[in-house]
This record gives C-alpha cells, sequence and structure tokens, in this order.
C-alpha cells in the first residue's frame, strides 16, 4: 500500500469530533462514496478506497444517503431484458 502524505490545518479535525486517523478514514469513505454516486468508479474499487469489505461500504452509503445500486437507464434496460 501507498502512503500519500496529506495536509489539513489541525483545526479542521474538531469538525467531525474525531483524531486525524479517524477522520481521515471518513475522507476515504466519504470521497469513494461520492464518486461511486458519480459513477467514477465501481463498487468493488470504491470499497477498497474507503478501506472497506464491499458489505462494509454498501453499510457506510446509507450513511451517505447513496443508493448502493447505480444503474444508468441503458444498463437497467439491459439488466432486464437478460432477465429469464
Amino acid at each position: 500500500m501507498r502512503t500519500v502524505p496529506i495536509q489539513l490545518p489541525e483545526t479542521v479535525f474538531s469538525a467531525l469530533r474525531k483524531n486525524p486517523e479517524e477522520f481521515i478514514q471518513e475522507m476515504r469513505i466519504a470521497a469513494a462514496a461520492k464518486w461511486y454516486e458519480l459513477g467514477e468508479i465501481s463498487q468493488a474499487k470504491a470499497a477498497e478506497i474507503a478501506g472497506l469489505t464491499r458489505a462494509e461500504f454498501i453499510n457506510a452509503l446509507s450513511r451517505y444517503q447513496v443508493d448502493f445500486m447505480q444503474y444508468t437507464a441503458q444498463e437497467l434496460a439491459e439488466e432486464l431484458t437478460n432477465v429469464d
């Protein structure tokens, strides 16, 4: 795993009442949830970015009010045509 340093003002940690490690973890989950919601990344990749299992990531999505199923209209139509 690669470590990437990030600089944040000392005052930001109190915003979520978290220590620096908890704050960074929450940032990872929030970023992954948003990118997944926008369709930029898959659910598996989002879970990896968040540092969670897929099941844990799906549970985290509910905190951010993001639907765990992200389908475009075309993808949904394709799925429905493949139903037996």
